[in-house]
Order: structure tokens, then sequence, then C-alpha cells
């Protein structure tokens, strides 16, 4: 007589197979490759950029940042999901700026007056040349242009 464990070691995977089927295995099995997410790999979904942690990687071959292709062009990257704005300061300098507003952190209603970012929310000015981090200054990112990438490490 076998024992009550024994019994369990080989009947339970045979009953688990014929309850289950082939459909069990084949859930867990693809022939497809496999996204961790839109930021694992490509252009986020056609976007643009990737994200790896606190760097972004951003196609200035992409539309949608085509923007800053000209020195002086700027873009803000809210509609993007990159909470940053962007101006060309140069051809081989590109600056990278948060886009949360200092004074009341609005993200979305800006425009460049010259060489000043303006808040439309409230109509307060800021220097795009002035990246101390102080109270009355956009903070400024780490950015550099590779090739046709900019990369930002915020």
């Amino acid at each position: 007589m076998k024992t009550r464990r024994k019994f369990l070691k080989e009947v339970c995977p045979t009953v688990a197979f014929a309850f289950f089927g082939l459909s069990f295995l084949e859930a867990c099995s693809t022939d497809e490759a496999q996204n961790d997410g839109p930021n694992s790999g490509g252009d986020n979904d056609g976007v643009g950029f990737v994200q790896d942690g606190n760097v972004y990687t951003i196609d200035l071959n992409s539309s949608n940042f085509s923007a800053l292709a000209t020195v002086g062009g700027w873009m803000n990257g809210y509609s993007l999901g990159l909470q940053m704005l962007f101006l060309r300061i140069s051809n081989d300098t590109i600056q990278a700026y948060s886009n949360a507003c200092p004074h009341n952190g609005t993200r979305n209603l800006w425009e460049l007056n010259g060489e000043n970012f303006r808040c439309n929310d409230h109509g307060n000015s800021y220097s795009s040349n002035d990246c101390s981090g102080s109270s009355g200054s956009l903070n400024c990112y780490s950015s550099l242009i590779e090739g046709n990438s900019l990369i930002v490490t915020t």
C-alpha cells in the first residue's frame, strides 16, 4: 500500500495536467518578443524618446522634436509625457529645463520671449540663461547631443 505522500506526488501532476491540459503549457510560452513597458526600448511607442531611470534619450530625428532642429527652436515636452522644456542654444547644444513653474508648478502654459520662458498662468518670466536653481529660476538638467540623440539626465 502506498503512503499518502507518495500517492500525491505521483498522481497530482498527472491530474493537474489532465485538468488544465495543453492550454496550461501554452499560456506559459510565447513566440513573440516581450516588451516590459513603454520605456523598455524602441521609441516609447513612437513619441521619440526612451527612458532608463533618470536618463532620457531623445531621437532628434523624430517629428515630435522637429522644433529643436534650428537654433532658437524650443518646445515643451508636456504633451509627450516629458516634464521638460527644451531650447536649442546652438548647433551642438540643447538645454533642458524643468517645465514646472517655480511659482505654482504649472507645466503646460509656457512661451519663449527672447531669452525668457514666460509662464502664462500668472505672467512670471524666467531667464533661459539662469541655471542656478534658485527660487526665481527654472531647474536645468544635464544634456548632451550625441549624433542624432539628445541625452538628458534629470
